[in-house]
Protein backbone atom coordinates (compact mmCIF):
# COMPACT_ATOMS: atom_id res chain seq x y z
CA UNK A 1 0.00 0.00 0.00
CA UNK A 2 1.33 3.46 -0.98
CA UNK A 3 2.01 5.33 1.75
CA UNK A 4 0.95 9.25 1.95
CA UNK A 5 4.24 11.79 3.08
CA UNK A 6 2.95 14.33 5.96
CA UNK A 7 3.17 17.05 3.09
CA UNK A 8 0.87 14.76 0.79
CA UNK A 9 -1.66 15.21 3.59
CA UNK A 10 -1.25 18.62 4.49
CA UNK A 11 -2.05 19.54 1.03
CA UNK A 12 -4.82 16.96 0.37
CA UNK A 13 -6.59 18.53 3.86
CA UNK A 14 -6.19 22.15 2.49
CA UNK A 15 -7.70 20.91 -1.07
CA UNK A 16 -10.37 19.36 1.12
CA UNK A 17 -11.22 22.78 3.51
CA UNK A 18 -10.88 24.78 0.26
CA UNK A 19 -13.74 22.91 -1.22
CA UNK A 20 -15.81 22.91 1.68
CA UNK A 21 -15.98 26.40 2.33
CA UNK A 22 -16.57 27.28 -1.33
CA UNK A 23 -19.60 24.64 -1.20
CA UNK A 24 -20.64 26.85 1.90
CA UNK A 25 -20.37 30.16 0.23
CA UNK A 26 -22.84 29.30 -2.97
CA UNK A 27 -25.91 27.95 -0.76
CA UNK A 28 -28.61 29.78 -1.03
CA UNK A 29 -31.34 30.84 1.73
CA UNK A 30 -33.34 28.65 0.59
CA UNK A 31 -34.49 25.42 3.26
CA UNK A 32 -31.68 23.07 3.86
CA UNK A 33 -31.90 20.27 1.61
CA UNK A 34 -34.60 21.72 -0.69
CA UNK A 35 -34.86 23.94 -3.43
CA UNK A 36 -35.51 27.62 -3.69
CA UNK A 37 -39.72 27.33 -3.81
CA UNK A 38 -41.01 28.80 -7.23
CA UNK A 39 -44.20 31.38 -7.20
CA UNK A 40 -46.10 32.12 -9.47
CA UNK A 41 -48.14 36.00 -9.44
CA UNK A 42 -51.58 35.55 -11.63
CA UNK A 43 -52.93 39.02 -12.27
CA UNK A 44 -56.11 40.88 -13.93
CA UNK A 45 -55.30 43.18 -16.98
CA UNK A 46 -52.31 43.94 -17.63
CA UNK A 47 -53.30 46.75 -19.83
CA UNK A 48 -54.85 48.29 -16.75
CA UNK A 49 -51.81 50.36 -15.06
CA UNK A 50 -52.78 48.84 -11.65
CA UNK A 51 -51.55 45.70 -13.00
CA UNK A 52 -48.59 46.32 -14.40
CA UNK A 53 -47.62 48.72 -11.58
CA UNK A 54 -47.99 45.53 -9.36
CA UNK A 55 -46.10 43.39 -11.33
CA UNK A 56 -43.08 45.54 -11.38
CA UNK A 57 -43.28 45.66 -7.56
CA UNK A 58 -43.05 42.13 -7.56
CA UNK A 59 -40.39 41.41 -9.68
CA UNK A 60 -38.32 44.24 -7.85
CA UNK A 61 -39.01 42.40 -4.33
CA UNK A 62 -37.93 39.01 -6.37
CA UNK A 63 -34.59 40.40 -7.35
CA UNK A 64 -33.84 41.74 -4.02
CA UNK A 65 -34.57 38.16 -2.65
CA UNK A 66 -33.16 36.34 -5.81
CA UNK A 67 -31.69 33.63 -3.20
CA UNK A 68 -34.62 33.38 -1.56
CA UNK A 69 -37.57 32.46 -4.30
CA UNK A 70 -38.28 32.65 -8.42
CA UNK A 71 -41.31 33.34 -9.56
CA UNK A 72 -43.13 33.85 -12.78
CA UNK A 73 -45.30 36.65 -13.28
CA UNK A 74 -48.66 36.35 -15.44
CA UNK A 75 -51.47 38.45 -16.37
CA UNK A 76 -54.67 38.22 -18.53
CA UNK A 77 -54.77 40.67 -21.76
CA UNK A 78 -58.70 41.61 -20.54
CA UNK A 79 -60.30 42.23 -17.32
CA UNK A 80 -63.42 39.96 -18.45
CA UNK A 81 -61.25 36.94 -20.12
CA UNK A 82 -62.26 34.53 -17.05
CA UNK A 83 -61.75 31.71 -19.24
CA UNK A 84 -57.98 32.82 -19.91
CA UNK A 85 -57.02 33.36 -16.53
CA UNK A 86 -58.24 30.20 -15.54
CA UNK A 87 -56.49 28.16 -18.43
CA UNK A 88 -53.11 30.58 -17.03
CA UNK A 89 -53.59 28.73 -13.78
CA UNK A 90 -53.82 25.49 -15.05
CA UNK A 91 -50.14 26.00 -16.88
CA UNK A 92 -49.01 26.88 -13.76
CA UNK A 93 -50.19 23.78 -12.02
CA UNK A 94 -48.92 21.96 -14.86
CA UNK A 95 -45.33 23.80 -14.17
CA UNK A 96 -45.57 22.33 -10.37
CA UNK A 97 -45.06 25.87 -8.71
CA UNK A 98 -44.82 25.60 -4.90
CA UNK A 99 -47.14 29.23 -4.78
CA UNK A 100 -50.00 31.32 -6.61
CA UNK A 101 -50.80 34.35 -5.53
CA UNK A 102 -53.45 35.10 -7.28
CA UNK A 103 -55.78 38.64 -7.65
CA UNK A 104 -58.78 36.40 -9.78
CA UNK A 105 -60.94 38.53 -12.17
CA UNK A 106 -64.44 36.97 -10.55
CA UNK A 107 -64.21 36.10 -7.39
CA UNK A 108 -66.21 32.97 -7.47
CA UNK A 109 -65.07 31.27 -11.11
CA UNK A 110 -61.86 30.60 -10.46
CA UNK A 111 -62.53 28.60 -7.25
CA UNK A 112 -62.34 25.44 -9.20
CA UNK A 113 -59.55 26.06 -10.91
CA UNK A 114 -57.72 26.97 -7.50
CA UNK A 115 -59.26 23.92 -5.76
CA UNK A 116 -57.60 21.77 -8.25
CA UNK A 117 -54.07 23.73 -7.61
CA UNK A 118 -54.38 22.85 -3.95
CA UNK A 119 -54.82 19.52 -4.51
CA UNK A 120 -51.74 19.22 -6.41
CA UNK A 121 -50.02 20.65 -3.44
CA UNK A 122 -49.70 24.08 -4.15
CA UNK A 123 -50.08 27.14 -1.79
CA UNK A 124 -53.11 29.48 -3.00
CA UNK A 125 -52.73 33.22 -1.55
CA UNK A 126 -55.63 35.64 -2.38
CA UNK A 127 -54.61 39.12 -3.09
CA UNK A 128 -56.76 42.49 -4.57
CA UNK A 129 -60.14 41.01 -5.00
CA UNK A 130 -61.20 38.32 -2.84
CA UNK A 131 -62.88 34.80 -3.63
CA UNK A 132 -66.29 34.33 -2.34
CA UNK A 133 -66.66 32.73 0.98
CA UNK A 134 -69.62 31.03 0.83
CA UNK A 135 -67.82 28.81 -2.77
CA UNK A 136 -64.61 28.44 -0.83
CA UNK A 137 -66.36 26.95 1.64
CA UNK A 138 -68.33 24.70 -0.89
CA UNK A 139 -65.07 23.61 -2.27
CA UNK A 140 -63.69 23.15 0.60
CA UNK A 141 -60.93 25.52 -0.07
CA UNK A 142 -59.22 27.63 2.86
CA UNK A 143 -57.09 30.52 1.40
CA UNK A 144 -55.69 33.50 2.87
CA UNK A 145 -56.81 36.97 1.66
CA UNK A 146 -54.53 39.58 1.37
CA UNK A 147 -55.73 43.49 0.57
CA UNK A 148 -57.47 46.58 1.32
CA UNK A 149 -61.12 46.86 2.31
CA UNK A 150 -62.40 48.45 -0.87
CA UNK A 151 -65.68 49.60 0.99
CA UNK A 152 -63.81 52.50 3.44
CA UNK A 153 -61.61 53.48 0.34
CA UNK A 154 -64.36 53.90 -1.68
CA UNK A 155 -66.71 55.83 0.80
CA UNK A 156 -63.43 58.14 1.72
CA UNK A 157 -63.34 58.87 -2.02
CA UNK A 158 -67.40 59.10 -2.27
CA UNK A 159 -67.18 61.69 0.82
CA UNK A 160 -64.57 63.83 -1.06
CA UNK A 161 -67.11 64.42 -3.81
CA UNK A 162 -70.24 64.55 -1.78
CA UNK A 163 -68.50 68.02 0.11
CA UNK A 164 -68.60 69.41 -3.99
CA UNK A 165 -72.21 68.93 -4.72
CA UNK A 166 -75.48 70.25 -3.06
CA UNK A 167 -78.21 67.57 -1.43
CA UNK A 168 -80.54 65.72 -4.11
CA UNK A 169 -77.73 66.67 -6.80
CA UNK A 170 -78.23 63.67 -9.24
CA UNK A 171 -74.81 61.10 -9.26
CA UNK A 172 -73.62 58.22 -10.94
CA UNK A 173 -72.09 55.09 -10.46
CA UNK A 174 -69.88 52.78 -12.86
CA UNK A 175 -69.21 49.74 -10.58
CA UNK A 176 -66.52 46.80 -11.82
CA UNK A 177 -67.49 43.02 -12.92
CA UNK A 178 -70.70 42.46 -10.94
CA UNK A 179 -69.23 39.34 -9.51
CA UNK A 180 -65.86 40.70 -8.70
CA UNK A 181 -65.97 41.40 -4.92
CA UNK A 182 -63.64 44.40 -4.70
CA UNK A 183 -65.92 46.03 -7.69
CA UNK A 184 -69.26 44.98 -5.27
CA UNK A 185 -67.42 46.76 -2.26
CA UNK A 186 -66.72 49.81 -3.90
CA UNK A 187 -69.90 50.35 -5.41
CA UNK A 188 -71.55 49.67 -1.88
CA UNK A 189 -68.91 52.58 -0.28
CA UNK A 190 -69.61 54.74 -2.90
CA UNK A 191 -73.69 54.22 -2.30
CA UNK A 192 -72.82 55.08 1.46
CA UNK A 193 -71.36 58.12 1.25
CA UNK A 194 -74.21 59.24 -1.26
CA UNK A 195 -76.78 58.24 0.31
CA UNK A 196 -75.63 59.26 3.48
CA UNK A 197 -75.67 62.95 1.83
CA UNK A 198 -78.85 62.92 0.31
CA UNK A 199 -77.54 62.49 -3.49
CA UNK A 200 -79.99 60.83 -6.21
CA UNK A 201 -78.08 57.68 -7.70
CA UNK A 202 -79.30 56.93 -11.38
CA UNK A 203 -79.41 53.49 -11.62
CA UNK A 204 -75.74 51.72 -11.35
CA UNK A 205 -74.29 50.77 -14.62
CA UNK A 206 -70.78 48.48 -15.39
CA UNK A 207 -67.88 49.42 -17.13
CA UNK A 208 -66.28 46.45 -16.25
CA UNK A 209 -63.30 47.51 -15.27
CA UNK A 210 -62.14 49.07 -18.56
CA UNK A 211 -61.54 52.89 -19.99
CA UNK A 212 -63.33 52.17 -23.25
CA UNK A 213 -66.34 50.32 -21.84
CA UNK A 214 -66.87 53.11 -19.05
CA UNK A 215 -66.74 55.57 -21.81
CA UNK A 216 -69.40 54.03 -23.81
CA UNK A 217 -71.43 54.03 -20.35
CA UNK A 218 -70.70 57.87 -19.12
CA UNK A 219 -71.95 58.87 -22.74
CA UNK A 220 -75.08 57.07 -22.53
CA UNK A 221 -75.55 58.48 -19.00
CA UNK A 222 -74.51 62.08 -19.59
CA UNK A 223 -77.34 61.82 -22.58
CA UNK A 224 -80.03 60.44 -21.04
CA UNK A 225 -79.90 62.88 -17.59
CA UNK A 226 -78.34 66.19 -18.54
CA UNK A 227 -78.19 67.16 -15.38
CA UNK A 228 -75.79 65.11 -13.94
CA UNK A 229 -73.28 66.10 -11.81
CA UNK A 230 -71.20 63.55 -10.82
CA UNK A 231 -69.63 60.32 -12.09
CA UNK A 232 -68.12 57.79 -9.69
CA UNK A 233 -65.95 54.84 -11.13
CA UNK A 234 -64.73 52.41 -9.49
CA UNK A 235 -61.74 51.96 -11.09
CA UNK A 236 -59.48 54.93 -12.33
CA UNK A 237 -59.34 53.15 -15.79
CA UNK A 238 -62.81 53.58 -16.14
CA UNK A 239 -62.41 56.84 -14.20
CA UNK A 240 -60.30 57.94 -17.62
CA UNK A 241 -63.42 56.81 -19.74
CA UNK A 242 -65.44 59.19 -17.83
CA UNK A 243 -63.31 62.21 -18.37
CA UNK A 244 -62.63 61.64 -21.58
CA UNK A 245 -66.90 61.45 -22.30
CA UNK A 246 -67.36 64.46 -20.36
CA UNK A 247 -64.66 66.16 -22.39
CA UNK A 248 -66.69 65.06 -25.79
CA UNK A 249 -70.23 66.42 -24.54
CA UNK A 250 -68.31 69.91 -23.60
CA UNK A 251 -69.19 69.25 -19.78
CA UNK A 252 -65.93 69.65 -18.48
CA UNK A 253 -65.59 71.09 -14.74
CA UNK A 254 -69.86 70.88 -14.98
CA UNK A 255 -69.59 67.25 -14.13
CA UNK A 256 -67.53 65.94 -11.54
CA UNK A 257 -65.35 62.80 -11.36
CA UNK A 258 -63.93 60.04 -8.73
CA UNK A 259 -62.20 57.04 -8.86
CA UNK A 260 -60.13 54.28 -7.23
CA UNK A 261 -56.64 53.23 -7.73
CA UNK A 262 -54.23 56.53 -7.77
CA UNK A 263 -52.92 55.15 -11.07
CA UNK A 264 -49.83 57.97 -12.81
CA UNK A 265 -52.71 58.30 -15.99
CA UNK A 266 -54.85 60.07 -13.54
CA UNK A 267 -52.87 61.98 -11.50
CA UNK A 268 -52.83 65.38 -13.71
CA UNK A 269 -56.40 64.92 -13.59
CA UNK A 270 -56.42 65.03 -10.14
CA UNK A 271 -54.01 68.28 -10.26
CA UNK A 272 -56.50 69.95 -12.34
CA UNK A 273 -59.61 68.93 -10.95
CA UNK A 274 -61.13 66.97 -14.33
CA UNK A 275 -60.86 64.34 -11.01
CA UNK A 276 -61.88 65.29 -7.55
CA UNK A 277 -60.76 62.17 -5.59
CA UNK A 278 -59.41 58.91 -5.86
CA UNK A 279 -58.06 55.73 -3.48
CA UNK A 280 -54.43 54.79 -3.25
CA UNK A 281 -54.55 50.97 -2.42
CA UNK A 282 -50.65 50.93 -3.32
CA UNK A 283 -50.27 48.49 -6.06
CA UNK A 284 -46.48 47.87 -6.19
CA UNK A 285 -46.69 46.57 -2.78
CA UNK A 286 -49.97 44.33 -3.07
CA UNK A 287 -48.18 41.49 -4.41
CA UNK A 288 -45.25 41.79 -2.41
CA UNK A 289 -47.42 41.25 0.81
CA UNK A 290 -49.29 38.23 -0.76
CA UNK A 291 -45.68 36.74 -1.49
CA UNK A 292 -44.45 37.46 1.81
CA UNK A 293 -47.15 35.49 2.98
CA UNK A 294 -46.61 32.89 0.82
CA UNK A 295 -42.97 32.73 1.46
CA UNK A 296 -43.86 32.38 5.12
CA UNK A 297 -46.30 29.23 4.79
CA UNK A 298 -43.56 27.46 2.89
CA UNK A 299 -41.30 28.04 5.74
CA UNK A 300 -43.63 26.19 7.79
CA UNK A 301 -45.84 28.60 9.69
CA UNK A 302 -49.00 28.48 10.09
CA UNK A 303 -51.39 30.18 7.26
CA UNK A 304 -52.60 33.65 8.77
CA UNK A 305 -55.92 35.07 9.20
CA UNK A 306 -56.80 37.30 6.37
CA UNK A 307 -54.97 40.71 6.36
CA UNK A 308 -55.85 44.32 5.73
CA UNK A 309 -53.74 46.11 3.58
CA UNK A 310 -53.72 50.45 3.14
CA UNK A 311 -55.82 52.30 1.48
CA UNK A 312 -55.27 56.01 1.26
CA UNK A 313 -57.55 58.80 0.26
CA UNK A 314 -55.74 61.47 -2.48
CA UNK A 315 -57.92 64.25 -2.97
CA UNK A 316 -58.16 66.33 -6.17
CA UNK A 317 -57.18 70.38 -6.38
CA UNK A 318 -60.61 72.18 -4.45
CA UNK A 319 -61.70 68.89 -2.80
CA UNK A 320 -62.58 70.15 0.48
Amino acid sequence: MRKISASSGSFLLAVLLSSLVNSGCNKSNAPEGKAKPKIALVMKSLANEFFSTMADGAKKHQAAHVQTYDLIVNGIKNETDLAEQVNLVEQIIARRVNAIVIAPADSKALVTVLKRAQDAGILVVNIDNQLDAQVLQQARLNVPFVGPDNRAGARKVGEVLAGRLAPNDKVAIIEGIPTAFNGQQRRLGFEDAMKAAGMNIIPVQSGYWEMEKANNVATAMLNEHPDLKAILCANDNMALGAVAAIQASGKTGKVLVAGFDNIAAIRPMLADGRVVATADQHADQLAVFGIEVALKILQGEAAPANQTTSVDLVAGSGAK
